[in-house]
């Protein structure tokens, strides 16, 4: 697809969760230029960076490292992007996620049509459609001078995170941290607070961070969930979340409380 303005876009250019990135030297950065740097078809808007149009597509077959690019995880390349652009890709690709699972209408089955950058509608009922952001809760429980950590079956490595869960309907963001602290831990809290949120595009999350104190309880883990739970002081920390998340954002907020 060809840039019909002739003008420099930046193309975050996807294969499943693989970023293509340009070498800049030691760095890296998304490619900027008129026509993307692969054959790309179904483009899709993101937003605009330094005055500069952000698009989007997903390729079909597997990028290849080049001597002036190379492909990298999403999550792995938070470490060598600009922060920004790391977060613009973030939402680049939950739009892309988006896009595959929103081209037919799910009341007729009609093939879906792009109405604005963030929405489609269905030719024949009219139906509209979005993109759908799942709220899910992160809570770090304070237990005299430890902390909580878990580490969930899902997770990709051995470092221990914060007790999390998704918001179900009907209930509040606090009635959630409630339930999934007893749901997975066995564990009653109070003093709930509001820490902050971050988007998290694996693959179209809103996290919501809390803090909450322990009240009481004997830590009983949900098996099925959880594989490892206890309480840790800041001088036995286990391997810790990325910096890329806000949990080890959060933990880290508690180190410093406790220095």
């Amino acid at each position: 697809m060809s840039n019909v303005n002739n003008a420099p876009v930046y193309w975050f250019i996807f294969f499943n969760d693989q970023l293509l990135l340009k070498k800049e030297g030691e760095t890296y950065t998304i490619p900027c230029s008129i026509d993307p740097p692969v054959p790309v078809e179904n483009v899709l808007e993101v937003c605009s960076f330094r005055d500069v149009p952000c698009r989007t597509a997903a390729v079909g077959i597997p990028l290849e490292e080049t001597a002036g690019f190379v492909p990298m995880g999403l999550r792995a390349s938070y470490d060598y992007l600009d922060g920004t652009l790391h977060t613009i890709a973030g939402k680049a690709y939950e739009l892309i996620y988006w896009d595959l699972h929103s081209r037919f209408c799910p009341a007729c089955g009609t093939r879906t049509v792009l109405q604005t950058a963030i929405s489609k509608q269905c030719p024949a009922c009219k139906y509209e459609i979005y993109p759908v952001v799942s709220p899910a809760i992160l809570v770090l429980i304070r237990k005299e001078d430890s902390i909580l950590l878990v580490h969930a079956r899902n997770f990709k490595g051995s470092f221990h995170g914060l007790v999390a869960g998704f918001l179900e309907t009907g209930e509040t963001l606090e009635e959630c941290v409630k339930r999934e602290v007893m749901e997975e831990t066995g564990l009653e809290i109070a003093n709930i607070s509001y820490f902050g949120n971050q988007p998290w595009p694996y693959p179209s999350n809103l996290m919501v961070g809390f803090i909450a104190d322990y009240v009481s309880g004997t830590i009983r883990l949900q098996d099925e969930e959880l594989s490892e739970g206890a309480f840790f002081t800041k001088e036995n920390l286990p391997e810790l979340p990325r910096k890329l998340s806000l949990a080890r954002k959060m933990i880290d907020w508690w180190l410093e409380q406790n220095k």
